[in-house]
C-alpha cells in the first residue's frame, strides 16, 4: 500500500498559472461593483417612474450617464470572468474554448451596444 502526502499527489498536475490574476480581477471588479451600483441605484431610482421626455433629460446630464456608463462595463466585464472561470473549471476540450470564445464575444457585443445606446441618449 502506497502512502503519498499531498504534495506527491499533485507533483505533474501543473498549475493554470492564471487564477490568482482572475481571482485579483474579481474581487476588484466585485468591489467596485459594490459602489458603482449603488450610485447607479440612487441615479436611476431618483428618475424611475418620470415621463420619457424627463429620463432623456436627466440622462443627457454628465453624471448619470458616466455612472450607467461605468456599471455597465465593469458589470459586463466581471461577468466575462467570472463565466470564464465555471466554463474553465466544468467544461473541457474543444467545447471549452468554443464556449469562452462566445462568451467573451457576446458580452463585448452586449457592452458595446449598452454603450451605445447611453452615448446615444447623452449626446
Amino acid at each position: 500500500m502506497r502512502y503519498l502526502t499531498d504534495r506527491k499527489r499533485a507533483t505533474g498536475l501543473g498549475s493554470a498559472r492564471s487564477g490568482t490574476h482572475h481571482h485579483w480581477l474579481m474581487m476588484v471588479t466585485g468591489a467596485a461593483l459594490v459602489g458603482l451600483v449603488v450610485l447607479f441605484l440612487f441615479t436611476f431610482g431618483s428618475i424611475l417612474g418620470s415621463s420619457y421626455e424627463e429620463v432623456l433629460a436627466y440622462y443627457q446630464r454628465p453624471i448619470p450617464a458616466i455612472i450607467a456608463i461605468l456599471t455597465l462595463l465593469v458589470g459586463f466585464f466581471h461577468y466575462k470572468n467570472g463565466v470564464q472561470t465555471l466554463i474553465e473549471d466544468y467544461v473541457h476540450g474543444f467545447a471549452r474554448k468554443a464556449l469562452i470564445i462566445g462568451m467573451t464575444c457576446l458580452s463585448y457585443t452586449f457592452a458595446i451596444a449598452g454603450v451605445f445606446a447611453i452615448a446615444r441618449i447623452a449626446l
